[in-house]
């Protein structure tokens, strides 16, 4: 059995059994929000609880933004914690920690709601409903600071739910539904896919793979998605891997998987990470299902050289050399690579493997990077040393090819020294 015919298989029957229906629609109540959440608090039957959060997720759907607001504040600050009572059930617990009082202070410190999010999450829509509400809170703590507690709760039910083990990968081909093929081409979020038939250049070929993570909760929404390209060599260029007009390798002589595209699909699951994991799954799936496969590598941005620079380069070799010392050298407080890219590839066991000049002529990779790209290599027997390292010394893996552009650079400052 193939691990295209096992991951969809699985989906399609976990997907029912979460799946609960209870879709709303038409005319949102008149109810408030707090009403509503009573109600639903209140609900003597599962049939009642399901109606009364099909209908709050309808208010909320249609609310707008001064009612999310109020909605949000509600949550914030009526729905909080009850530090008295916690502070009660801490001293009732250190006096006698017995089973029972110790329970009593777990319900004492959890926020009521919680309660609500667990119920929101039952119903069709409901889990999809709250990343989305968490992606509101997010933007609206510009301006109100005091919702961090309710983004807080949000964020740490959310890591719970979509949890690695509870994620089932999909393999997106040509065949899969217009529904999830339209969100992947809405949510691509590096390379943009400018109509169907881009899509199908990066589907259809028999030298071409797209990978995404999906919730049994959400079974027509990725969470996040991979492009891969399979390649006899490693490629300097995202030109030559999305040109309309490339020839077809023979499909014998591919080597080379190279994931030249990572989306996260939205913005209410930020800080939850899924990439780490879908890279080394698609890695492991395709080293199987393509013996042949020697190397792994991306072909990547980095987002921040032109932010870092504090000039243009100017030449070829000049843009490698600055990219090199921006990938080596600028360093967040705790001594991990300033990049977002370059962290996350080497948080993930991933070596530098080289720097590319002149690799993405697009108006966004002249933006960030001058053009400029970077393979990483998942050097697969390697990986889980490479991250350990990094996430305890912080060691950036890379090769002499890399260390070798910025010695020119690191001369010249001893020189002017």
């Amino acid at each position: 059995m193939s691990s295209f015919f096992t991951t969809s298989y699985f989906s399609d029957i976990l997907s029912p059994l979460f799946d609960r229906r209870a879709d709303p629609k038409g005319k949102a109540p008149d109810s408030n929000f707090p009403d509503l959440i009573q109600q639903l608090f209140d609900a003597g039957t599962e049939a009642q609880q399901t109606r009364t959060a099909g209908a709050i997720l309808l208010k909320y759907h249609q609310a707008n933004q001064a009612d999310r607001l109020g909605f949000f504040q509600h949550l914030a600050h009526a729905m909080d914690i009850d530090a008295d009572a916690i502070a009660t059930a801490a001293m009732a617990y250190r006096a006698q920690p017995s089973a029972k009082v110790y329970a009593a202070l777990t319900r004492a410190s959890e926020a009521e709601r919680i309660r609500l999010f667990r119920l929101l999450a039952n119903v069709r829509g409901g889990a999809k409903c709250l990343v989305k509400i968490r992606e509101h809170v997010r933007d609206a703590m510009a301006t109100d600071p005091g919702l961090a507690p309710l983004e807080h709760d949000l964020k740490r039910m959310l890591v719970a739910w979509f949890n690695r083990g509870f994620l089932v990968m999909r393999p997106i081909t040509w065949q899969t539904s217009a529904q999830v093929l339209e969100k992947i081409i809405a949510y691509e979020a590096v390379h943009q896919i400018r109509d169907w038939n881009d899509l199908r250049r990066r589907l259809h070929p028999e030298d071409r793979r797209c990978y995404a993570f999906f919730h049994p909760r959400m079974p027509d929404d990725p969470i996040i998605f991979v492009e891969v390209a399979l390649t006899s060599d490693v490629p300097n260029a995202i030109t030559t891997l999305l040109a309309e007009d490339r020839a077809e390798p023979d499909f014998h002589d591919l080597d080379t998987a190279v994931f030249y595209s990572i989306s996260n699909c939205h913005a209410g699951l930020a800080g939850i990470s899924f990439g780490n994991a879908l890279i080394k799954q698609v890695a492991r799936d395709l080293a199987v299902e393509l013996p042949q496969l020697r190397t792994f590598v991306t072909l990547s941005p980095l987002p921040g050289l032109s932010k870092w620079a504090k000039f243009p380069p100017q030449g070829a070799t000049a843009t490698r050399t600055l990219a090199a010392q921006y990938l080596l050298e600028a360093k967040r407080k705790d001594g991990s690579p300033v990049d977002p890219v370059a962290h996350f590839h080497l948080g993930n066991g991933a070596e530098l493997h080289a720097v590319h000049a002149d690799a993405n002529p697009s108006d966004a990779g002249q933006k960030q990077s001058f053009g400029a790209m970077v393979n990483y290599l998942y050097d697969l027997p390697k990986v889980e040393a490479r991250a350990e390292a990094f996430a305890l010394e912080k060691t950036v893996a890379a090769s002499a090819e890399v260390h070798a552009l910025v010695k020119p650079a690191r001369r010249g400052k001893r020189a002017k020294s």
